[in-house]
């Protein structure tokens, strides 16, 4: 039976896995559907059917996607998620059924249009150092070229974040011979400043394996889940601002502090509100928002500061839990409007199988953005 969503009473089963990606049937060849098409919906019982509806439709059914990381290159919006498989693997805590292989690019002219789907734009095959696991990427461009940002573990199983260029936005990209050294763990989301200045955001907790590096190296027998001191401040993501070239770090790397309205750090503890994983970053009335998941509560939250490095004020939520245990975002603006990009299970019920959409992300005179529930009452 699909999984129904958590609202934010209810609890979760913690033994459920942790968020990212794996993928159905690969599809290199270049696709079109609609937004409004769907693929055959599975059966349901009759608590099932009396869901609550979805307020967007997904926006590709020919294969799976997640983790959707959206852009506006020349006045046409790109998508690049992660490609979610079947592969076979047990459910854990350490996301290993998340076994993608490969990432596939999306392309519209607008919201609400034909989504193309451009086939394999990087394989994990054509990636030297890579192991196993494609997990969520993210795409900059500067210099003529656009540098596709992607993690994966190598071939001792600890992630790290590589580079991939192109000069299309669509691919294909080729791999860098080794990862971004001084990289580790997932997520890596780059943000470009009005100064030129271009900064990674990257880091997630339990299988993202961040927890392994909170000495500095790597520990491979660290805690599985987060640093375990609940009443002491959060592991943060991680910022750096990216060379001239964009294919390496150009400083050492520094923590995301993320407070409260009494500017104290978050606490470990504090599980709806402190980071998991799924940073992105925008820039909106002079102000940076830091918008993250809250993984094992399957919130989408944000917080605000003055500087790209924070610290970064909680602010509230942006989108409450969705359909499946993993959630994952990007937020962008067209023409005048801003969009949030995220995922849930709807076509397959299957948390590991998942489906991106796109919903308009509104806020208050002050900047405050409106908490987005992505499902209402039939």
């Amino acid at each position: 039976m699909p999984i129904l969503f958590k609202l934010k009473f209810a609890a979760l089963a913690l033994s459920a896995p942790l968020a990212l990606s794996s993928a159905c049937q690969s599809n290199t060849s270049k696709t079109e559907t609609s937004t409004t098409t769907t693929a055959e919906a599975p059966k349901t019982d009759s608590a099932a059917s009396a869901a609550p509806k979805p307020i967007s439709k997904p926006l590709i059914s020919t294969i799976y996607t997640a983790d959707p990381s959206a852009h506006v290159f020349n006045g046409k919006i790109y998508i690049y998620p992660s490609h979610d498989i079947e592969a076979g693997i047990p459910e854990n805590d350490n996301g290993d059924h998340f076994a993608m292989r490969d990432y596939h690019i999306l392309s519209m002219d607008s919201i609400g249009g034909k989504v193309t789907d451009h086939g394999v734009a990087l394989d994990i095959k054509d990636i030297p150092w890579a192991g196993r696991q494609l997990w969520a990427p993210d795409v900059a461009f500067k210099n003529g070229t656009y540098y596709l940002y992607f993690p994966v573990k190598d071939k001792q199983d600890v992630f790290h974040i590589g580079v991939a260029t192109s000069t299309s936005p669509t691919g294909p990209f080729k791999a860098q011979p080794k990862p971004i050294e001084g990289s580790f763990s997932i997520d890596p989301a780059v943000f470009t400043d009005t100064d030129g200045n271009s900064y990674m955001y990257f880091g997630g907790i339990w299988g993202g394996q961040l927890q392994r590096w909170a000495t500095g190296k790597y520990e491979a027998n660290g805690s599985k889940t987060d640093s375990g001191k609940n009443t002491e401040p959060a592991l943060s993501a991680k910022v750096v601002r990216l060379s001239k070239d964009m294919l390496h770090f150009a400083e050492p790397v520094k923590d995301v502090k993320i407070v409260d309205e009494n500017g104290k750090p978050l606490l470990t503890g504090d599980h709806d509100r402190r980071f998991f994983e799924g940073s992105w970053m925008h820039k909106y009335n002079g102000k940076y928002y830091f918008s993250y998941s809250t993984g094992d509560t399957h919130f989408l939250a944000y917080a605000v500061g003055d500087s790209p490095y924070g610290p970064f004020t909680y602010k509230g939520v942006i989108m409450n839990p969705v359909q499946g245990w993993t959630t994952h975002h990007s937020i962008i603006e067209i023409k005048g409007k801003w969009y949030i990009f995220y995922h849930d299970t709807e076509l397959s019920g299957k948390t590991w199988l998942r489906n991106v959409k796109v919903t308009e992300l509104k806020r208050k005179l002050d900047g405050t953005i409106e908490t987005i529930d992505a499902y209402v009452k039939q």
